[in-house]
């Protein structure tokens, strides 16, 4: 018969944390959220750390470059999704790598034979309000002039109206040529009180722009989690089908860290794909593995080299895994026996192999108690799906704002190589839904309201730090009774 793991299988609702000593110190402003994001030797400082515990799903409806840069500036890091094809991945991950270092490549581009309504549409489409008029329209095509909301009113013109006659001209705008160091161009800037800076060639065609904002920002975000060169730190997805293409073309593009989205990663399928990237770039290329659920996974997909290890099958909001298939277990059982696996690991070899727990967060408490108990940092796809920064659309659902949110694992993506068992080429049922989430705004101020949260507890449990809440954290399990005695209970809420 099947071997029994004579073990009730529990998620992160069937626990809390037990508070304990809090010195006059530790309040939420000292607490540090920093964390290993991949492997390390024992003595050695970690190749790439996080500054917030917290990466976005590898999801279509979640992680594309907009995200990216949106979450890198909280200090996070989001893995675009893998199921598109390889150049435009790549894309994605050259934009993010290229926003931060100051000079951006122009998203919006316009003819000087375009119209109003052509601006218009535009700008509703990218959110951006600068756009470069260039000879014929692209990134890189010469430059004509620039529109930007001061150019035009709509009351005051008709919609048919040629973007030539309104706007301003090349003749009057300040630009620098190709090489100019961002130090150079934020001078120019604030010393001509521009709003944006064209970088052009000796020929007359547009680079890059500089922005005014993009400093600013740089002020405001204090936690951003940017490489040696200050870019942003930015991670993809691969697959286990067509990775000797996918990873050189996302190597070459800037990517700081790989992962191999796949539901089930206990798998010589993993293993081959590690093998190749070892054998190809050494240690060089980042790349973290799973997902796995048990001691046994989280020891297979270490020994294989993988930098981080996912752990999670079935937990998320969007997965039916368990409903299909009748594999998985409870997220906050298979964090705890993971990382068990882990520390266990890093005294036999001195090589210490972060845990990303992947789904079963509900809560932002969930966050709290998947650090504690042992979770390097927390990988979200709903979390992220329901703000401005993620793909998907915005729709008003009986009167309410929601968000689009699909499993990789659902029709509507297709994702089979995410399944993938090494069979026929195709999505045989489906593993994910297709669904909304409510509309909760921008990822900064969600993220910034979720992290006091969960500093506050971690004050709560006498810690400044992940790795000193998971030596003091003391979790109880919970009755189905207590948990309803946790919320707001005999009493006639006000209606606000």
């Amino acid at each position: 018969m099947a071997t029994l793991i004579n073990e009730t299988s529990h998620t992160f609702n069937e626990y809390l944390l037990v508070p304990g000593y809090s010195s006059a110190d530790c309040i939420p402003q000292n607490v540090s959220l920093k964390t290993p994001l991949v492997k390390f030797k024992k003595g050695e400082e970690c190749p790439i750390s996080l500054n917030i515990p917290m990466v976005s799903a590898i999801m279509q409806s979640v992680s594309d470059d907009k995200l990216a840069v949106a979450l890198a500036k909280e200090g996070g890091c989001a893995f675009i999704y893998g199921s598109q094809s390889i150049e435009s991945e790549a894309e994605m991950v050259a934009r993010t790598k290229a926003y931060k270092a100051g000079f951006v490549v122009s998203d919006s581009n316009i003819k000087p034979t375009d119209t109003l309504k052509d601006v218009l549409e535009l700008k509703q489409r990218t959110g951006h309000s600068t756009v470069a008029v260039t000879e014929d329209g692209t990134p890189n095509g010469k430059l004509i002039g620039i529109v930007t909301g001061r150019d035009y009113r709509i009351s005051r013109m008709t919609l048919d109206e040629k973007v030539e006659t309104f706007m301003t001209p090349f003749s009057k705008l300040v630009t620098a040529p190709e090489h100019t160091s961002l130090k150079e161009a934020n001078d120019i800037i604030w010393d001509n009180k521009l709003n944006s800076l064209p970088i052009i060639d000796k020929n007359g065609k547009l680079l890059y722009f500089v922005f005014r904002k993009d400093y600013d920002e740089h002020k405001k975000y204090q936690n951003e989690l940017l490489d040696s060169q200050k870019r942003f730190i930015v991670g993809a997805g691969i697959n286990t089908r067509d990775f000797r293409e996918r990873v050189p073309a996302l190597v070459n593009a800037g990517a700081d860290v790989l992962c191999i989205d796949s539901s089930e990663g206990f798998t010589e399928w993993q293993k081959i794909t590690i093998d190749y990237i070892r054998k190809t770039y050494g240690d060089t290329v980042k790349v973290g593995a799973g997902n796995v659920v048990d001691a046994e996974g989280f020891r297979f997909l270490a020994s294989c080299g993988a930098d981080f290890v996912k752990v999670g099958i079935g937990g998320g909001s969007i997965c039916i895994t368990r409903e299909t298939k009748g594999i998985g277990r409870g997220q906050a059982s298979a964090v705890m026996d993971v990382c068990k696996a882990r520390d266990e690991y890093f005294k036999e070899t001195g090589v210490y192999v972060p845990v990303c727990s992947d789904g079963g967060i509900v809560h932002d408490h969930h966050i709290t108690l998947a650090l504690a108990m042992g979770a390097d940092f927390v990988m979200l796809g709903r979390y992220f799906a329901r703000f401005d920064e993620s793909p998907s659309n915005k729709i008003l659902i009986n009167g309410n704002l929601m968000k689009e949110y699909w499993g990789e694992g659902s029709n509507r993506a297709r994702n089979w190589q995410r399944y993938d068992m090494g069979g026929a080429a195709k999505l045989s049922f489906e593993e994910g839904v297709d669904s909304y989430v409510p509309y909760a705004g921008k990822l900064g101020d969600n993220v910034q309201r979720t992290l006091a949260k969960v500093r506050s507890t971690m004050c709560n449990c006498g810690a400044l730090t992940i790795s000193e809440l998971q030596q003091k954290a003391k979790i109880t399990l919970v009755s189905s009774v207590s948990i309803v005695e946790g919320g707001a209970h005999d009493v006639v809420l006000k209606t606000k």
